[in-house]
């Protein structure tokens, strides 16, 4: 358990970043899951404006440091090749 002044205020403020983080991440992973259930139903239109819209909410994922920039170009680079493959 921390002791210090420091060291309290550190602890509060990582469960705030926490919850951010969290909140970030299971905002970019349901949008992810969108894509790839309009994929998966065959849906063009759909599955396109849904990468749209994920798209940016993945980078800034990683620009954020919820996930690596590269794991996040990655994604994108995956679901844009699945979704043009359609």
């Amino acid at each position: 358990m921390a002791n210090t002044r420091s060291a309290k205020k550190m602890v509060r403020k990582i469960a705030r970043r926490t919850e951010v983080n969290k909140s970030r991440r299971t905002s970019m992973r349901s949008m992810v899951r969108k894509v790839e259930e309009a994929i998966t139903s065959g849906d063009k239109d759909a599955a396109f404006t849904a990468l749209r819209s994920a798209e940016p909410e993945i980078a800034r994922a990683g620009q954020k440091g919820i996930i690596h920039r590269n794991t996040a170009a990655r994604k994108i680079s995956r679901l844009s090749k699945r979704v043009s493959a359609l």
